[in-house]
């Protein structure tokens, strides 16, 4: 794990005295491209505790969030408000503004109820990748074209037997920092770093030859993710005019839990 002179974890929230907070990214946040942007993951899951939060009782199912604006550094705000309440299905529409209360991401969650395990209805059998076996590894990419601290010096990984951090669809096993360096996370909250991820893990070519950031993220879970350790089975598909995606089957150590789906602009660095 990260060395531990390090943060605690990405983002601290900051309550003010009205109630409101101020998530204050920390220098794990960082993103590979610019020392001023975060990686979208930890953002990603601001947003997904502020829609969890404003509909306790339904689960969490889905989290798509358009990036506008790079996601500052400097810190930013998000707010959660419920489109459509409900006891089954649920919606709400979060926000991630700047510190000067400009619009930088928003995102659209679908919330369901959970009811209690019927064993007579049928699911699917499905295999695991053993975490056990396989080998720890560099981070998909090894340094970021800014050269500073950030993301890729808060996370763990390991690799399944024949995958590798070369280029193309990969299969990763990855474990982060906490989310918050002074709150609790969701399983939703903690795979979302991950979900993020699928651009790197499955790249084409590396970041310093190409750009392949992402514009968009959509989550899908059709259950609560356990543990601290999540794996991504991504591939990527980049074309000649410069519009891509990423798409990635996310597991924890029991079993699939979802997927997470980008789009990318490519671009030749």
């Amino acid at each position: 794990m990260p060395s531990p002179d390090l943060p605690t974890g990405f983002i601290e929230i900051d309550s003010q005295s009205d109630g409101s907070e101020i998530l204050r990214p920390t220098a794990l946040c960082r993103g590979p491209w610019d020392p001023d942007s975060c990686h979208a993951g930890p953002p990603t899951a601001a947003l997904a505790r502020a829609a969890e939060r404003a509909l306790p009782d339904l689960q969490l199912v889905r989290l798509t969030t358009e990036i506008m604006k790079p996601i500052p550094m400097a810190g930013f705000t998000v707010t959660a408000e419920v489109t459509k309440p409900g006891r089954t299905v649920a919606t709400c529409v979060i926000e991630l503004r700047d510190l000067n209360g400009v619009l930088v991401a928003v995102s659209h969650s679908a919330h369901l109820a959970s009811r209690p395990p019927e064993p007579a209805i049928p699911t699917t059998a499905t295999s695991t990748v053993s975490l056990d076996e396989s080998t720890a590894g560099p981070f998909v990419f090894e340094t970021t074209r800014h050269g500073s601290l950030g993301f890729i010096n808060g996370v763990e990984t390991r690799y399944p037997a024949g995958e590798s951090n070369s280029v193309g669809p990969t299969s990763i096993w990855l474990r982060t920092v906490p989310i918050f360096t002074n709150a609790l996370s969701s399983g939703f909250q903690r795979i979302c770093p991950l979900a993020d991820c699928g651009n790197a893990i499955s790249r084409n070519g590396e970041p310093q030859e190409f750009g392949f950031l992402n514009t968009d993220l959509s989550i899908h879970l059709h259950r609560e993710p356990r543990g601290e350790w999540f794996r991504s089975e991504s591939v990527s598909h980049w074309n000649a005019d410069g519009i891509g995606m990423s798409d990635a089957l996310l597991f924890d150590e029991f079993g699939p839990v979802g997927r997470a789906v980008q789009s990318l602009v490519i671009a030749i660095a």
